[in-house]
């Protein structure tokens, strides 16, 4: 099993990330591993699913986008684990998102790290259970 690294991004956001060689995964594309994980966040009690961003096209369309040689292709899911609002600043850190990026023979998968312990838990284990 290919280990989740925490990384600090841009010297300010934790995020944690895996990368998995094309033949470990049994989806073929980004779009097979979105759905995937889409059917976990569906099925998940707490988490509501709001939406799935092609970030690719959309860099696509922008003409001053520009997009390393090496990405194939990119998508966010973005969904929200809110079962409260404590207080107004837990706006600021929700919703939450996992991208999938297909590079050449892998693809990368991260998330920005939660403030909530099981939340990340949650998320690293839908991104392990990819590996099947």
């Amino acid at each position: 099993m290919n280990k989740l690294q925490k990384k600090i991004f841009k010297d300010k956001y934790h995020i944690s990330e895996v990368e998995f060689k094309k033949e470990e995964l049994i989806f073929k594309s980004v779009d097979e591993i979105i759905n995937e994980l889409k059917l976990k966040i569906d099925a998940h009690p707490i988490i509501a699913f709001i939406a799935i961003f092609d970030h690719y096209t959309h860099t696509l369309s922008l003409k001053m986008g520009k997009i390393d040689p090496k990405i194939k292709n990119a998508k966010n899911i973005i969904f929200c684990f809110g079962k409260e609002i404590p207080s107004p600043e837990v706006l600021a850190v929700r919703p939450r998102s996992i991208g999938v990026c297909e590079l050449e023979d892998s693809y990368i998968i991260n998330y920005l790290q939660a403030p909530n312990k099981n939340v990340n838990n949650t998320i690293e284990d839908f991104i392990k259970s990819l590996n099947k």
